[in-house]
């Protein structure tokens, strides 16, 4: 990509620019505290002069696990800053989870906020970390960062690199319950910045960011985007709909990211009705499609939604539905931005034509390098075109707009979550009382889907939807933990042995 452009396009360079370009504009506001660019860039040469003398240099990886935090920014751009690597970390994770991710990551400082501590130190003995660095409270054990700032002497330059490096490894959970590490390059992060600016781009006031920031949607549809524009971002720790309505009033909000399920909270919320939202000029959504009523309800308060369709893989966006046409095309997940193309293919990997169902796939700029230290999936995932395979059923219409109907990898999206059935299943089948188990998404008012066990269980035993969850909360993070339990006598199967999930969804989507 690097013969694309010649100037620096990398994260590090990027934020430093910014603090140049406009060094008193509020950066970032976090729990009452606002930062300018100058002093967020400030804190970025800090942050990696105190990374650089502790050995981390090019490539190395750096990992971040906690809530949302302005330590989490400042800790990326730091890593672009010297082309190491950020790794963030899901904070629903058990230690166990956690423990794989770090060191198949081969993460060498681990960053920490006061609640996850406790995690990494319940792993710390198995993990290959060389540092631990506390971001919040000093602990034992732990370097605190603060101090460490403050003696740091700022480093001047960012290094020079290309698009082409990875910036971040994003961790997906694996279909074989072995998660995988989506390598994001700088250039990833730049063209979807570019394809969403000449797409609907409604970033021009003030973004909130109360998404997570380890998933991709919460980091990379408005937060870096809206940094490296200029645009103030008000960071808040953990989803709250209340407090969203709140800060949406006080700073006079004009964009944010979210889930379905976080805007029908938002609603719910008692505040609702009487917060002044006039301010907002969009809100952007992903992960499922917005449902129409919800659309209306916004709409009556003079706010339009821009839905898309995304993954990891992707940094996030492959589609893009503008605001005015959320009513026109309902249940379109849109059209392909500007510089990336979408298809629709057969199983021997021929376009279809159009109204025909089949694999989306997805090939531009903003698509992953691969996956770390996975060729064979990587090679799985792209193919020989530079096309990347979903997983996910679809087809186009006569216009080009992209229908999602399912999910060839039985993925199940719960409150925006991405859930592998496999994984849980894996889980599962330890218990005692299980026989046979199949994991499926049913359609749930509040998150969209819920991770629901079909069990066919011994002979004479006894199971509980509280059993089951206490059981497999010791190694599952909650948000994977079935949340609805269906009995069976026989999973159905087809010759080959496969269970027909299909028919499971049939007969228990009542």
């Amino acid at each position: 990509m690097s013969n694309l452009q010649t100037a620096d396009i990398g994260l590090g360079q990027t934020i430093l620019r910014r603090a140049a370009i406009s060094p008193e504009k509020p950066a970032l506001t976090f729990e009452g505290v606002t930062q300018s660019f100058a002093e967020l860039g400030d804190r970025v040469r800090r942050m990696a002069a105190l990374l650089r003398a502790g050995g981390v240099s090019a490539g190395d990886r750096v990992g971040y696990i906690g809530l949302n935090h302005p330590v989490f920014l400042e800790m990326l751009y730091a890593c672009g800053c010297l082309g190491a690597v950020f790794v963030p970390l899901n904070f629903r994770l058990t230690g166990p989870e956690m423990r794989f991710i770090a060191n198949d990551a081969g993460i060498s400082v681990m960053v920490a906020d006061s609640m996850l501590r406790p995690l990494v130190d319940s792993e710390r003995d198995s993990l290959q970390c060389s540092r631990y660095i506390t971001a919040e409270a000093d602990a034992d054990n732990w370097e605190p960062l603060e101090p460490l700032m403050a003696a740091a002497t700022p480093i001047e330059a960012s290094e020079k690199v290309d698009g082409d490096d990875v910036a971040f490894i994003m961790y997906t959970s694996g279909t074989t319950g072995l998660p995988k590490g989506a390598m994001l390059t700088h250039g990833n992060v730049f063209w979807n910045s570019i394809n969403v600016c000449f797409g609907e781009d409604g970033l021009s006031g003030t973004t909130l960011t109360c998404a997570p920031l380890f998933h991709i949607g919460g980091l990379n549809v408005t937060t870096l985007l809206s940094l490296g524009k200029g645009v103030e971002v008000v960071l808040l720790r953990s989803f709250d709909a209340g407090e969203v309505l709140s800060l949406i009033e006080k700073h006079s909000v004009t964009t944010m990211f979210g889930a379905p399920t976080m805007f029908l909270m938002m609603v719910q919320d008692e505040s609702f009705a009487t917060r002044d939202l006039s301010s907002i000029v969009t809100l952007t959504c992903g992960g499922a499609p917005v449902p129409v009523p919800l659309i209306k309800t916004y709409g009556e308060r003079g706010i339009n939604f821009c839905q898309g369709y995304g993954l990891t893989e992707t940094a996030p966006f492959a589609s893009l539905l503008a605001s005015d046409l959320a009513m026109v095309k309902v249940g379109s997940a849109g059209k392909a931005p500007m510089f990336t193309e979408v298809r629709i293919v057969d199983e021997n990997n021929n376009p279809v034509a159009a109204g025909v169902h089949g694999e989306v796939c997805i090939k531009g700029p903003n698509v992953m390098k691969g996956y770390w230290n996975r060729e064979d999936a990587t090679a799985e995932a792209i193919d020989t075109q530079g096309w990347f395979h979903s997983g996910d059923i679809g087809y186009l219409d006569d216009e080009d707009f992209l229908f999602l109907c399912d999910r060839v990898k039985d993925m199940v999206i719960s409150g925006g979550e991405n859930v592998y059935p496999a994984e849980v299943e894996s889980i599962l089948y330890g218990h005692p009382s299980i026989l046979e188990v199949a994991v499926i998404g049913l359609p749930d008012d509040k998150w969209g889907e819920a991770v629901t066990a079909i069990a066919v269980l011994e002979e004479g035993a006894e199971l509980t939807l509280e059993g089951l969850r206490d059981f497999a909360g010791e190694s599952l993070a909650r948000y994977k933990l079935p949340s609805q339990l269906r009995f069976i006598d026989i999973l159905p199967r087809n010759p080959a042995g496969k269970v027909q999930k299909f028919k499971l969804k049939e007969q228990f989507d009542i």
